[in-house]
């Protein structure tokens, strides 16, 4: 049993692991094409990213590795395959969910990360990043990282979720993280300055927070910047 588990660890760390090479790297090309020369100088800090990031490839995909093992041949956790267990209107409620509750957990936690002294232990690796590139979205010092890696995984045993929609949440996941960190903004400026933009988060907002360090700090949405007053908007860069 030990060794399955090991193994199924070991393969959901490598899953990690080259979905953040796919996607990191596939934006960064698009970056090279649409924005040719914004990383010209960056490539001593790219490397850093790159190490850092598999190293959190690790952390986040052993928890993952052992609930996928568990889920499989346990019956561990409340994901199911059978659209029919529940109605379809739930599908899209159970995204929102997962979405919202991991938003909240990545906020609070964000903000903690910034508290002096973690944020010279752990939080410090990330914001190496100036200006962060599409190889960022992962690059945790291993304390951060851990107090990310077990929320989707403790998520699944708590909220009835379909393995399709579980997909959704992790490619929006990944998407994103790596988008808001890009250092331009690849949405439209319509989409962006529209009602519903002003209450999702892009690079145009994310940007800010690595260059004021003390606002925007939410992952998906601005409801918990706007509600605790720590939303200033979009970078100045970004706002011609």
């Amino acid at each position: 049993m030990m060794t399955a588990i090991l193994l199924s660890a070991i393969a959901m760390t490598a899953i990690v692991a080259v979905r953040y090479l796919l996607t990191s790297g596939m934006f960064a090309w698009a970056t090279k094409r649409v924005r040719p020369g914004l990383y010209g100088k960056l490539s001593r800090q790219i490397r850093s990213e790159i190490g850092w990031s598999l190293l959190s490839a690790a952390i986040y995909g052993i928890p993952a590795g052992v609930v996928a093992w568990g889920w499989q041949n346990l019956g561990w956790t409340r994901i199911y395959t059978d659209l029919s267990e529940f109605p379809l209107w739930y599908l899209p409620v159970s995204l929102f969910a997962y979405l919202f509750l991991h938003d909240t957990w990545f906020y609070w936690t964000h903000r903690w990360m910034h508290q002096p002294r973690l944020f010279k232990i752990a939080h410090a690796v990330h914001h190496a990043s100036r200006p962060p590139t599409a190889w960022a979205a992962m690059s945790f010092h291993p304390v951060e990282a851990i107090s990310g890696a077990f929320v989707i995984p403790a998520l699944v045993f708590l909220i009835p979720v379909h393995i399709g929609i579980l997909g959704l949440v992790l490619a929006i996941m990944t998407i994103m993280g790596v988008t808001n960190h890009m250092g331009w903004e690849m949405f439209p400026r319509a989409l962006v300055h529209s009602r519903l933009g002003n209450w999702l988060i892009t690079a145009s907002h994310h940007q800010r927070h690595h260059e004021a360090y003390t606002c925007n700090f939410g992952l998906y949405f601005r409801f918990w910047d706007r509600v605790c007053g720590t939303d200033r908007g979009i970078s100045d860069a970004f706002a011609k």
